[in-house]
């Protein structure tokens, strides 16, 4: 077992590539900000195209060798990250809201879900199965066995960066791939560099996890099109998602995709519907983390009967939350991740001001701290309601009666998360599985990952599903083979 530090992590400077910190070798560097009080975190050199390089043969080298140690010994190394994260509990959420502007409720949550991640992935090393099928040919035996696929990309976002990192990073480790893993530049260290540091102290052997911090105008072609990585994970935008689609697939090294990319998720309130219950859901689902989460709440649909008492439950309960520094235990909106993400919030709040749109609840910003806005009566062609608006901007929507609302949750191009309020379970098992989506959850908030459900989208929310043995089938590949005694009767 490995023996536990106490002194926090020396985060420095340097990229992480077959078990060694080193510099990165490109140009560019990379001025790591807390979007709350400014302040520089980190400043590194970043990585450049020979860093991949070199990022995927340590993984590739590794591989091999990772692949046959034993299922035991797997299993014990992941407990072993267990213990570490759970020792360094403090110290991550630390990281996690000065690095991404995560307040303390969602910097704990976030911690938490991603060790009980590992520790539902620890058993994963003893969940490989594989069949035994009826051959057509006599005396044949005829096996399916799953495989690792070698070496996993995976390019994970900034909004929760540990937990969308470690998603891909842990199962497909534990499935015998080696990873090499390019956080987000906001967020290089929660969504990277102390990822590394967490799995060196775990005591992973060198190689099976590598860390490169990179520009994506730099080096994220590169990381996508190189000859090495049999699969590319990747988790962001829906714009970016596509060009990483293309290359992945249509370059000269075909590989295996997962998408988790956009989402406009709906919540539903149907006529019957607890309006309190629906009201403090809808508040939860998207001011959690100031609303950039794929799967927050980005619009509310709530029947005409209840739409006032609605509104005035909504506008209230958001009155009361506080703003301002995400460390301070009850604060529920920080800042947003930088000043361009802010800029484009601006956008839409005047644009939703300049056509009329009913405000609810606003206010002007404070640095990066952006106060929760509430619009009412959004007409469904509003972008507010068609697109994914990654803030603190709630959107509700009218519907005539049930069947207005699923058209209304329905359109568009996104089919991430949903969920629905009623009273009556059956009538939400019928709407729920109309929605075009990935996941609905009934009577509750869209944002909600567990490790043994599958994660993932519809249309262009994505390709792929995380999580459990779902994932188990994305980090693996199905290998046929077939075994014959001899004799077998030729037509020639």
């Amino acid at each position: 077992m490995t023996t536990l530090q106490t002194s926090p992590y020396a985060v420095s400077d340097r990229q992480y590539i077959d078990g060694k910190w080193r510099l990165g070798r490109s140009k560019r560097t990379l001025d790591d900000i807390d979007p709350f009080t400014g302040s520089q975190l980190l400043s590194m050199p970043m990585a450049s195209a020979d860093d991949v390089n070199d990022a995927y043969t340590a993984a590739q080298h590794a591989q091999s060798s990772w692949a046959s140690t034993g299922p035991a010994q797997k299993t014990a190394l992941l407990n072993n990250l267990a213990r570490v994260i759970e020792s360094r509990a403090a110290e991550i959420i630390s990281w996690l809201i000065k690095e991404s502007g995560s307040t303390r409720i969602k910097a704990s949550f976030e911690c938490h879900t991603t060790l009980n991640l590992v520790r539902e992935c620890a058993a994963m090393p003893f969940q490989v199965e594989g069949r035994i099928l009826t051959s057509h040919k006599p005396g044949e035996q005829s096996f399916v066995f799953r495989e690792p696929l070698g070496v996993i990309g995976v390019i994970s976002p900034w909004n929760f960066p540990l937990y969308l990192s470690m998603r891909s990073v842990v199962p497909a480790i534990a499935l015998g791939n080696t990873v090499v893993l390019k956080p987000a530049s906001d967020t290089a260290v929660t969504g990277g560099l102390l990822i590394a540091h967490l799995f060196e102290e775990a005591g992973f052997p060198s190689g099976v996890l590598n860390v490169i911090v990179g520009a994506g105008s730099e080096i994220g072609n590169a990381f996508v099109e190189h000859q090495i990585p049999s699969f590319i994970s990747f988790t962001g935008s829906t714009d970016v998602g596509r060009n990483v689609g293309r290359i992945a697939t249509g370059g000269k090294y075909i590989k295996r995709i997962a998408l988790e990319l956009g989402g406009n998720s709906p919540l539903v309130v149907l006529d019957d519907a607890d309006v309190e219950i629906a009201a403090h859901a809808a508040v939860v689902g998207r001011f959690l983390h100031q609303g950039q989460i794929c799967m927050s709440v980005n619009r509310v649909i709530v029947d005409r009967s209840l739409y006032p008492e609605f509104a005035a439950l909504v506008a209230e309960r958001v009155s009361k939350l506080k703003i301002g520094d995400p460390d301070h235990a009850d604060t529920v909106i920080g800042p947003v991740i930088n000043q361009a993400q802010l800029d484009g919030l601006l956008r839409k709040i005047d644009n939703a001001q300049s056509t009329g749109l009913k405000q609810l609840a606003g206010g002007s910003p404070s640095g990066l701290v952006l106060p929760p806005h509430v619009f009412g009566d959004v007409p469904a062609d509003q972008e507010l309601a068609v697109e994914e608006t990654f803030g603190p901007i709630l959107p509700i929507l009218i519907a005539n009666d049930e069947q207005h609302a699923l058209a209304l949750a329905n359109a568009g191009d996104y089919g991430l998360s949903s969920a629905v309020f009623t009273k009556d379970m059956a009538r939400g098992l019928k709407f729920a599985r109309n929605i075009v989506a990935g996941m609905t959850h009934i009577n509750d908030i869209t944002v909600d990952d567990q490790p043994n459900a599958p994660f993932g989208g519809e249309k262009n929310s994505g390709l792929g599903r995380f999580n459990g043995h779902y994932a188990l089938d994305e980090f693996t590949r199905a290998h046929w083979i077939t075994w014959q005694p001899g004799g077998h009767h030729y037509p020639f």
